[in-house]
């Protein structure tokens, strides 16, 4: 089993921000999202990745101010 970990922001007030809708209000939720290991979990990523690529809360990252790193930054990795 596989945890999905998500970096998102908060609002002004310290609140955690998923822009995610699942049709409650007004209430508590605890989210933990875990994904079973299998050869479907491929697919499951990319799908994810691309929902997360086209999500508005990510596009902070799109500013010039982001792009704070050049490939000749860092040490190579080899694993």
């Amino acid at each position: 089993m596989r945890a999905i970990e998500i970096n998102t922001m908060t609002d002004n007030f310290g609140h955690l921000k998923i822009d995610y809708p699942i049709n409650k209000r007004d209430k508590k939720v605890r989210v933990i999202i875990l994904v079973e290991d299998s050869i479907d979990y491929i697919d499951d990523e990319s799908k994810w990745l691309s929902a997360i690529s086209s999500n508005p809360s990510f596009n902070f990252l799109n500013e010039p101010s982001e792009n704070i790193y050049t490939l000749k930054d860092g040490e190579s990795f080899d694993d």
